[in-house]
């Protein structure tokens, strides 16, 4: 396995990509009722997102991996946009499009209005198969390897961080 390049990304720089991509949805045509972080990456930039945009915030939970945890909860997301109530649905990297592909599809099967959902990352991969509405930092993996630390994250060990990475190789090689 190739080994990974950690890119630490630094609080100033975090607290920087949040406050522009709260700034591209606040001067936007579309305003969300709701930020909805998903688990775990996603969980600590939407705080950041709501108290800026001064919605509430939920979350779900997708990292985990207990089947038919976060089912439950995304039934309730499509009825509130069934209810007319908007939603931003908030990950800190989309990077193979998985989440993102998981969540549209269990959401979609429980008839949610799409105009009523958006999708935002921090970082958006441009090759990725998914599409977001907002990103802030774009990459192409099929030349950018590098495997971005959160601030919340550069408090695990390298041994875990390392153990992450190899859990999703095609990133790295």
């Amino acid at each position: 396995m190739t080994q990974p390049v950690f890119d630490y990304i630094g609080y100033d720089a975090f607290l920087a990509s949040v406050a522009a991509l709260s700034r591209t949805v606040a001067e936007g045509p579309w305003r969300p009722d709701f930020v909805v972080g998903v688990g775990r990456g996603g969980l600590v930039p939407a705080v950041y997102m709501s108290q800026t945009l001064d919605v509430p915030m939920l979350s779900i939970d997708q990292s985990a991996k207990v089947p038919g945890f976060a089912d439950e909860l995304l039934v309730k997301l499509a009825t509130m946009t069934k209810a007319g109530q908007r939603l931003l649905i908030l990950d800190d990297i989309n990077d193979s499009g998985r989440t993102i592909a998981a969540l549209r599809r269990l959401l979609r099967a429980h008839e949610m209005v799409e105009d009523n959902l958006r999708f935002a990352v921090l970082i958006d991969n441009t090759v990725s198969q998914e599409r977001v509405d907002y990103a802030v930092q774009a990459i192409d993996r099929t030349t950018d390897k590098r495997w971005f630390v959160f601030p919340w994250e550069a408090v695990a060990t390298t041994a875990v961080l390392e153990g992450q990475a190899a859990e999703v190789p095609e990133r790295l090689a």
